[in-house]
């Protein structure tokens, strides 16, 4: 067994708290640097304005306001027209990742015990009024009846027909 040397519990929360520390004085210098970054972006692309007094310098003014807005709109969309695009491309080449693996999880079903009308009817809802008991669509038909079988059926006693097969036994001598 090897013999390793535990910390203790005092000692741990000492370190996870300089840990902490540490994380904290850096997240604290990386906004900083954001914000200056920020800061110098704006004094780059928005230098400070000296509004003028006379009517024509501030229409002079406004337009050339209208002509830069109109120039960062355009950078704008086409920007996010192609970030759809390469987002589109992403999730498209996932897709044909994933169907390139061919590995799918198939999920296990439970085994559910209903009736094609049950389940017809949790499918469709309300809709449902085809009744799938096949026996009941089927159209009645009557049977017909041959004569000689109800003859047949019919004959009871042999003793009393005697003289009406007598002419069929004719037709067996014959």
């Amino acid at each position: 067994m090897a013999t390793e040397k535990r910390l203790s519990a005092r000692r741990k929360h000492t370190l996870k708290s300089c840990m902490l520390v540490v994380a904290n004085t850096l997240l604290d210098a990386e906004a900083g640097v954001k914000t200056g970054e920020r800061e110098k972006f704006l004094a780059d692309k928005c230098p400070p304005v000296d509004i003028p007094y006379s009517k024509d310098e501030l229409l002079e003014l406004c337009e050339k306001f209208h002509e830069q807005i109109d120039i960062s709109e355009e950078e704008r969309y086409s920007i996010e027209f192609k970030l759809n695009m390469v987002l589109n491309e992403v999730r498209d080449l996932n897709i044909k990742i994933v169907d390139l693996r061919g590995k799918f999880k198939r999920p296990r079903l439970k085994k559910v015990r209903m009736s094609a009308d049950a389940m017809l009817k949790a499918l469709l809802g309300s809709k449902h009024t085809v009744n799938m008991d096949l026996r009941a669509n089927l159209k009645q038909v009557k049977k017909e009846v041959k004569e000689e079988d109800k003859q047949l059926r019919d004959v009871g006693d042999w003793r009393k027909n005697i003289e009406d097969k007598s002419d069929r036994k004719k037709m067996f001598d014959s």
